[in-house]
């Protein structure tokens, strides 16, 4: 899929639908929360949360005290959402309107989360271009959800790859250590059941020899 056609997509997904009509939609962010809390993290920690949408993670970042945070979609109209529910917080928030394999960050993060973008990029060097960006820019931890090998195959119409711990862990030998992986599922709106593979990982110290 072209990048325009992607940004119609999630334009038009988003422009359309309401939270309680997509499957991704969680009332709380728990598994994602709990990764996070992990790190030992100060509040003044650089987190990005990408293909972050209209996610409720943010609100809870903020809660929290979290002051330098990051939300990245390709859809504008899925950001306006989340500034919308907001309010005056989201003032607190960077924005980024980008496709994920345009991002080009001018700065590091201590924290990259994803909770299902990656596992849209299906292409080789989609994957490729993702990780290179992830190399450059993340000089902390990676957390990184994807649909599990009993996940769907599909997600709001389009193709997904589906991961298991060995596989994602092999993607990111190059620069990461595995922290841990678990499985969950997810409960969508509509009563059914999705299996996610979340996985955490350290940015390797690169020292000289």
């Amino acid at each position: 899929m072209m990048k325009s056609d992607r940004k119609k997509h999630w334009e038009t997904v988003y422009e359309t639908k309401n939270p309680d009509q997509v499957s991704w939609t969680q009332e709380i962010p728990q598994t994602s929360l709990e990764f996070i809390h992990s790190f030992g993290l100060k509040k003044t920690a650089k987190i990005i949360d990408v293909g972050g949408g209209d996610s409720k993670l943010v609100d809870f970042l903020l809660d929290e005290g979290f002051e330098n945070i990051s939300v990245l979609d390709i859809s504008s109209a899925a950001l306006e959402k989340a500034k919308n529910r907001l309010g005056e917080k989201a003032n607190k928030v960077n924005w980024i309107v980008s496709d994920i394999l345009e991002f080009e960050p001018n700065n590091t993060f201590d924290v990259w989360h994803d909770r299902a973008t990656f596992h849209f990029l299906t292409a080789t060097d989609q994957i490729k271009k993702y990780m290179k960006t992830v190399r450059k820019s993340v000089n902390g931890f990676l957390i990184i959800g994807t649909f599990s090998q009993n996940g769907p195959k599909k997600c709001s119409g389009l193709e997904i790859k589906q991961y298991d711990e060995e596989m994602l862990t092999a993607e990111l030998k190059d620069g990461f250590d595995k922290i841990k992986c678990a499985t969950e599922n997810h409960l969508t709106p509509f009563g059914t059941s999705q299996n996610f593979l979340f996985c955490s990982f350290k940015r390797q110290i690169l020292t000289c020899k």
